[in-house]
């Protein structure tokens, strides 16, 4: 999912990006959890959308050929594969630097190009293992667990995309920068991109021998953040941990008290006393409905919000507002996709199609960037090549 969804990335903001598929079965997602009535993921439709997919049999010289010819004449090359197989397929750096010198190659795999797990498999299940996320996501006496999405890729398609703007950028020359104007290649790890998350871990670790531990929904030295659950057995998170604002929710919890003891003055104070400030905010929630609570803290000022469903985020206003879903045709019905972000003001990107059919602008890309005949491509489809 990682290279596939930096793809989705720059496409949306207006990137011209071919993704080549084996013919036949195409990507595997077009086929993963929930499927249309004409057996389509869902999630292909977003994950595809703005790409031209072409299909290419790369298990064939003739396959590898038309992929190396594109790759010549493309600003990007963005492969996913396992170390190794592009280079076994004469498509790796090299072989596509011999006639693109200015090439941006952007690889990403589980563990990277070099060091003794770059031949591993890598998913990005195992790699948020490996970077550091599972062993402190879950609650302290229950084994790591692991959010019901694929983090680790998401992750690293983002750090992926923007390896290739900044790429693209340095290329440029902009500013006389040192090294302006040639290609560069993009080494992209999954296990990398997680670990990119860990903020304070390493020296905490190196300079106090402290190990990040497991703390379910609160956050190690900072108090209080936590999840409250409320009279209608809903929950609500709330963020009341710089000083003043830890005076406002206790003052709109009715526990005066807390707001001006020294005591609870401080972070480190309530670190020092977090039982009781979370038994506190507990006891005060459980009096209330979620939405009381929310309305209370936000007329107060302190940080709260609701644990939203899709349902919820759909029906929102405010993801409404800000554009957050946009609406495509998918075999005669309305579909919703979701908006991507950041929102630029002058280039701010869009949907222009949904993820299309296997091989849907094959004869387009081979014609307008390869230049080949009708005879040609008919060939192609004979042998199987696309």
């Amino acid at each position: 999912m990682a290279g596939p969804f930096a793809g989705t990335i720059l496409a949306y903001y207006g990137a011209e990006v071919i993704k080549i598929e084996p013919p036949g079965t195409g990507d595997p997602v077009r086929i993963w959890r929930g499927v249309d009535a004409d057996g389509t993921s869902l999630w292909w439709r977003s994950l595809g959308r703005n790409k031209k997919c072409i299909t290419v049999d790369l298990r064939t010289e003739e396959g590898r050929a038309l992929a190396r010819e594109l790759a010549w004449k493309s600003d990007v090359v963005l492969e996913n594969f396992k170390p190794g197989t592009m280079e076994k397929w004469k498509l790796g750096p090299e072989d596509i630097k011999a006639q693109n010198q200015d090439v941006i190659y952007c690889r990403v795999s589980g563990y990277g190009q070099t060091g003794p797990y770059s031949h591993k498999p890598g998913y990005a299940s195992v790699c948020e293992g490996v970077g550091g996320f599972r062993y402190v996501n879950g609650f302290p006496d229950r084994p790591p667990c692991r959010p019901n999405l694929s983090l680790g890729d998401s992750l690293a398609g983002v750090h992926a995309a923007l390896g290739i703007v900044m790429a693209l950028y340095n290329r440029s020359g902009r500013k006389g920068r040192e090294g302006g104007g040639t290609g560069q290649e993009i080494d992209v790890a999954i296990y990398e991109s997680v670990f990119n998350m860990m903020e304070a871990v390493v020296p905490e670790f190196d300079r106090l021998g402290l190990t990040r531990e497991r703390e379910g929904t609160k956050l190690t030295g900072i108090v209080p953040t936590n999840t409250y659950r409320c009279r209608d057995d809903l929950y609500v998170i709330i963020g009341g941990n710089g000083d003043s604002i830890f005076k406002r929710l206790m003052i709109a919890a009715g526990r005066s008290d807390m707001a001006h003891d020294e005591e609870y003055a401080t972070n480190a104070d309530r670190v020092r006393n977090e039982p009781e400030v979370d038994g506190a905010i507990s006891a005060w929630t459980a009096t209330l409905s979620a939405a009381e609570v929310v309305a209370k803290l936000e007329a107060a000022q302190v940080p709260v919000g609701s644990i939203y469903t899709v349902s919820d985020m759909v029906n929102d206003p405010h993801y409404n507002a800000r554009g957050m879903f946009e609406e495509v045709e998918v075999g005669g019905r309305p579909l919703k996709l979701p908006a991507m972000t950041p929102k630029l003001s002058g280039t701010p990107g869009g949907t222009d199609w949904p993820g299309p059919g296997l091989g849907s602008h094959s004869v387009e890309v081979l014609k307008a960037v390869l230049g080949k005949t009708d005879a040609d491509i008919e060939a192609l489809k004979a042998n199987g090549t696309i």
